[in-house]
């Protein structure tokens, strides 16, 4: 999530965003303390030790969480890799939101095969991102997606800076990273995985609730777009690892 006065809707600022945020409890915080520690010390040198850092945390709920970092270091390519496990292990349904949706072949090859299997594979969107050059370089993957059985649902303003993912109303993934090479290669980024069902029905009424106000694209609708906009798109698609 981002800490900025865009986020706090009730002002009505000239450029709001939205986004959900999340409250950790429980024994997967000291997962995310260790990584925050770790940054810390190579930013400022000052090592956080010792039990004001470190305390003893009780059990909370019934959830099980695991907390995932990644970035161009000893753990590059670990976030990449759980996409590409969940979307192979998925049965049912995949959702996923992302205000920066730039996959790579791989991942949307994954995203194809698992919607070719009959899994419902649900993509949402801003209609209007903050960002053009990556909502052209976005809009360059739409009609593979699309062809190959995926939905795209584009969410109106204000921008939906959201990042999710849920398998199987199951399983969800919720952090800083975008499904994008900035964030999956070069990024330093902080996830975690949680299996709860009672997580994942909130997690589907809010993007129920989205899907209620989105706009469905359709294949014929992106296909029949000029060859100056496919170009245009195409070209900042080339040029996606460095949005």
């Amino acid at each position: 999530m981002n800490i900025r006065s865009g986020n706090v809707l009730r002002h009505e600022p000239v450029h709001p965003v939205q986004d959900l945020h999340f409250q950790v409890q429980g024994p997967v915080v000291a997962e995310i303390q260790k990584a925050f520690a770790e940054d810390w010390k190579f930013t400022t040198g000052e090592e956080l030790s010792g039990e004001i850092w470190f305390p003893n945390l009780l059990k909370k709920g019934k959830a099980v969480a695991r907390a995932i970092s990644d970035g161009p270091d000893e753990d590059y390519d670990k976030l990449r890799l759980v996409l590409l496990g969940a979307l192979s292990c998925a049965q049912h349904s995949v959702r996923i939101a992302s205000p920066y949706f730039l996959p790579d072949e791989e991942l949307i090859l994954a995203l194809r095969v698992a919607a070719l299997k009959g899994l419902k594979v649900e993509i949402f969107q801003p209609k209007i991102n903050n960002l053009k050059m990556v909502q052209w370089a976005s809009s360059a993957c739409h009609e593979e997606l699309l062809s190959g059985g995926c939905t795209i649902w584009l969410t109106p303003p204000p921008f939906d800076h959201t990042k999710i993912m849920l398998v199987d109303d199951l399983w969800v993934l919720l952090g800083s990273a975008n499904w994008d090479a900035r964030s999956l290669h070069f990024n330093f980024e902080f996830n975690v995985e949680v299996y709860d069902s009672i997580l994942a029905d909130t997690i589907i009424r809010i993007l129920t609730a989205k899907k209620s106000r989105a706009e469905k694209l359709y294949l014929d609708a992106v296909q029949s777009r000029s060859k100056w906009l496919r170009f245009r798109d195409n070209v900042f698609r080339l040029a996606s690892p460095y949005l």
